[in-house]
């Protein structure tokens, strides 16, 4: 997806096949027109097979881990168009109208992202308001385009998948695209003032490309990838090798008639680059360390060549990227790629069993997105790109006269006018901070989190005291195991009471050590674990993911804090890869437990492969020990919260006795 005209400043050769159709509603002030201008139908192509990856991405994030990498193309596709044009306009007429430019972009971007912010704050405002969080700040961070580097500081993770995700979290794009069209016309003229050989510029951007790569490098964090994946410093390096392309490959320097060899060439080498971006976007996952290791410069460099491949003329790549069904998708691209959130959010947050229908429901959010973005097309982006909007008062005046010419449509104005206030009122009323703190269940997890900070504190030293009488403690819990007659205090009685536990496993509990990881499911039933193992150290934090997670048992393990039994609950807020839980496994060694609790998030399609990926380690790795929580609560509505996915009280005292129970009877006594 891109934004930028193909031809707008000439005549294409053919008429369908771009995001933006050529049209007559504008001229350029001054100047002539461009005469050599080509139009590159084979783009539309290209451009919709990277939508169609970030779009399967957003909603199959198993299956294609590595669909986010459409951004990149974008970038680079933007990178060349725009600096193709701009050397074009500037060698014909020696300047570049900048300000003409601007206007364009403006024109082309406001309408449809004002209408996105508009509809899904007025939405959230009747139907999710827990999803207002941080609203106004959203709002004018989106307005400027500056909504990026908000999202470094104060947004989640892109590949947070759940934890009450933003439906505007995939804007960061426009915002760094937005940046690059306001900066680069500047930039780009002070290179052809300064520079009059044009090797020169070629050699400055591709450096500049690898001083972006590089930065990336330095900058990554595996505890957190915002720096890296929003900042716009870090996502130059498709957008520059784009513009470097356009300088040389220029569109109307090539020659059609190639030569059979020049042509088997060209053909192969995109074949190739075709093979690999395919290879990237089913492998490369968005929280490998190597996507940030060079992965992003591999796949913007693979993307460039074949762009430079289906801009060639004389090559097939530009045919078979051409046809009248991504032409009919490149117009309404930008559309699609602004709803697509929106809607994925929104049904999914009403749609209970999404993980029931892992095909069905994704086929039907496609389609809701395809009907709403033609809708928009036609109806919203068509009309507001004629529009002078010199003449936007006089419009206004229009609407309230009883005999105007608009006539009967003015009343369209009325649902709008009331969608506005509704929006309105969501974004005055719309939290600062966290909206949804007063739900029972943000209580629950604020009140646990406090409490599990001083246990855990008793918990460590308890631990290591244990580690210096670690035979007398396997003793001890050795003896307890063969004795018949238990006798338990009242605390212990009071134990074994709620949570349905045998004398004896309320005794091991007692006095076993436990280190657990996990997400918001583990910190809204901490008190309930610590309740039962005194000696446990809880680290729980809400939206955690399965990568973010090698980092702290690192730090655990180096700091002899690690115990022989590891609780683990992560995977409900995203898929992982084998080679991401193999990390963990390595961690943690082979000679301490880990129970592993596979996940209930019905809301989710990747329910079932997340728990796959579980029992299969199960069976791979001894020491892997699966508590099935998914099996305990399949049908129970009644032990959970609104959302389906944590447990309420009942439920938590469910969770904490099926992990007893699997603790008690495989855990380490050392």
């Amino acid at each position: 997806m891109d934004y930028e005209k193909q031809a707008s400043l000439g005549k294409p050769k053919r008429k369908n096949g771009s995001i933006h159709e050529n049209r007559k509603t504008s001229k350029i002030p001054t100047g002539k027109r461009l005469k050599n201008s080509r139009y590159i139908g084979g783009f539309d192509g290209l451009r919709t097979l990277a939508l169609l990856g970030v779009i399967l991405y957003h909603l199959l994030p198993y299956d294609l881990q590595g669909g986010y990498l459409g951004v990149p193309i974008f970038f680079a596709i933007s990178g060349y168009l725009i600096t193709d044009l701009f050397v074009q306009e500037w060698d014909q007429n020696g300047s570049i109208k900048v300000l003409y430019f601007y206007g364009r972009r403006i024109k082309r971007l406001y309408p449809t992202l004002l209408i996105v912010l508009i509809t899904s704050t007025a939405y959230m405002t009747l139907f999710a308001r827990n999803l207002l969080e941080n609203i106004r700040s959203i709002v004018w961070t989106n307005l400027l385009f500056v909504y990026n580097w908000w999202q470094i500081g104060h947004g989640q993770s892109y590949f947070d998948r759940y934890n009450g995700e933003s439906p505007f979290t995939h804007l960061w794009y426009l915002s760094v695209i937005g940046q690059y069209y306001f900066i680069w016309p500047i930039v780009l003229i002070g290179l052809l003032i300064a520079f009059k050989n044009r090797g020169h510029i070629l050699g400055i951007l591709n450096g500049l490309a690898i001083v972006s790569a590089i930065l990336i490098f330095i900058l990554y964090d595996p505890s957190n990838t915002n720096r890296v994946y929003y900042g716009s410093d870090t996502r130059m390096t498709p957008f520059l090798l784009g513009a470097a392309l356009a300088f040389f490959w220029p569109s109307t320097h090539l020659n059609p008639k190639l030569n059979k060899n020049g042509r088997w060439f060209l053909n192969i080498i995109g074949l190739g680059s075709l093979g690999m971006i395919i290879w990237m976007a089913f492998s490369l996952s968005g929280t490998s360390s190597f996507t940030y290791h060079g992965g992003m410069l591999l796949f913007s460099i693979f993307s460039v060549i074949l762009i430079a491949v289906i801009a060639h003329p004389g090559t097939k790549f530009g045919n078979w990227f051409s046809n009248p069904l991504f032409a009919w998708i490149g117009k309404r691209s930008y559309g699609i790629y602004l709803y697509q959130f929106p809607v994925m959010i929104f049904y999914e947050k009403a749609v209970v069993n999404i993980a029931n229908h892992p095909i069905l429901n994704p086929l039907i959010e496609i389609a809701i997105i395809v009907a709403i973005s033609d809708l928009s097309y036609r109806f919203i982006e068509k009309p507001l790109i004629h529009f002078n909007y010199a003449y936007s008062f006089k419009f206004l005046r229009d609407l309230v006269k009883r005999d105007s010419k608009i006539g009967n449509k003015r009343y369209i104005a009325i649902p709008v006018i009331l969608i506005l206030f509704i929006a309105g009122v969501g974004v005055v009323s719309g939290s600062g901070n966290s909206n949804h703190h007063s739900s029972a269940l943000q209580v629950n997890i604020l009140k646990n989190k406090k409490k599990s900070t001083a246990q855990n504190n008793k918990a460590l030293k308890a631990q290591k005291e244990a580690r210096l009488k670690r035979k007398q403690r396997a003793a001890e819990l050795a003896r307890i195991k063969k004795e018949k007659a238990i006798k338990l205090t009242d605390a212990e009685t009071k134990i074994k009471t709620k949570y349905r536990l045998e004398p004896s496993e309320v005794k091991l509990a007692q006095k076993m050590t436990v280190t657990g990881v996990g997400d918001s499911i583990m910190a809204d039933t901490s008190d309930d674990l610590q309740e039962v193992f005194p000696n446990a150290y809880i680290s729980a934090k809400v939206g955690r993911q399965v990568w973010q997670a090698a980092t702290l048992l690192k730090q655990l393990a180096a700091q002899g804090n690690l115990s022989s039994n590891v609780l683990i609950n992560l995977g409900t807020n995203g898929p992982f890869t084998t080679q991401q839980l193999k990390t963990i496994v390595s961690i943690v060694g082979t000679k301490r437990q880990i129970f592993w609790v596979n996940v209930h998030v019905p809301t989710q399609n990747w329910e079932s492969k997340v728990n796959k990926t579980i029992t299969d380690a199960g069976k791979k790795y001894k020491n892997i020990h699966v508590v099935n929580w998914y099996g305990a609560s399949l049908n129970q509505t009644n032990w959970f919260y609104g959302d389906h996915v944590h447990p309420n009280i009942e439920g938590s005292k469910q969770y904490t006795t099926l992990i007893t129970k699997a603790i008690v009877k495989y855990g380490s006594e050392n």
